[in-house]
């Protein structure tokens, strides 16, 4: 059972019952690894809850950068959502078309922006279609809206900042990756990169904060599962991933546990693994 938290985590009851609120904005936020074989537009227009619009992670990054979705600069944020119709006074219910694991990542980039009535759907459209609830095929009409942000620069870190949080062991550096990749055994999916680890990160794969239906654990499961990590929650937390999207997996799971200190490293390991001069750990 989803503990209900317009901030963090809704169910899919809790939406079914929220469907007509006028102030309700519904996004698909649906973004797949290309090994994964999806195409999330394309399912976005086969059908989707309804109302809802879709963000497109890639389009919606900073394109000045040569790295995968970084988050987009707040003058771009604001002109994307009023075009969709999302701005202040709305209640944000973002999903995903695999459950939990890009939607987290769109929940942080609201809460970048000084947004915080915004959460993930817990589950997202599999939990949502498996109880057969509604779907369509045509997307809503949308009015435009204000938007003001206010960015949260603390909720981000760049590669300064994990390289000294690395060196002084200041910050628990949470992993999200396979520990397959964490421990360099297995290749990135990026080419060139190296393989392995920032020194001193702990590995807390995604998979590990969410049950076998897709839905996130409980936080006595979030909190078993930080701890078989070894992760010291006293610490101020850095996220990271492939690219930082399911980094944002392991910052919702902190929010959901009332650790409040967390951060995400933006450019994650497609940064980090690419520079030689930055050291990285193996096993």
């Amino acid at each position: 059972m989803t503990k209900d938290d317009p901030r963090t985590l809704v169910s899919t009851a809790w939406l079914a019952a929220h469907l007509e609120d006028p102030d309700l904005r519904i996004l698909d936020a649906s973004w797949f690894l290309p090994q994964m074989g999806r195409d999330a537009q394309a399912e976005y227009a086969a059908g989707h809850i309804p109302g809802a619009r879709f963000f497109d992670i890639d389009e919606m990054s900073d394109h000045r950068s040569a790295l995968p979705h970084m988050a987009p600069p707040p003058e771009k944020f604001i002109s994307r959502m009023r075009a969709m119709g999302v701005g202040d006074g709305h209640q944000v219910v973002i999903y995903d078309g695999a459950g939990i694991f890009s939607a987290p990542r769109v929940w942080w980039t609201f809460r970048l922006m000084g947004k915080t009535e915004v959460a993930v759907l817990d589950g997202g459209l599999p939990k949502w279609r498996a109880e057969g609830r509604a779907l369509e095929d045509l997307p809503p009409v949308p009015r435009d809206r204000h938007m003001t942000v206010q960015r949260q620069a603390g909720l981000v870190k760049d590669v300064t900042q994990v390289a000294q949080a690395s060196k002084l062991g200041d910050h628990e550096i949470l992993d999200a990756r396979s520990p397959g990749r964490f421990r360099g055994e297995e290749p990135e999916p990026r080419p060139g990169l190296r393989c392995g680890h920032i020194p001193g990160s702990r590995n807390v794969p995604f998979q590990t904060l969410l049950n076998p239906d897709g839905t996130m654990k409980d936080e006595a499961g979030l909190r078993a599962a930080f701890a078989a990590a070894g992760a010291d929650l006293a610490k101020p937390v850095i996220t990271s991933c492939g690219s930082g999207v399911t980094a944002a997996i392991i910052n919702l799971a902190l929010e959901r546990i009332g650790h409040r200190n967390h951060a995400l490293y933006d450019g994650s390991w497609a940064e980090w693994g690419m520079y030689d001069d930055l050291r990285i750990a193996k096993g």
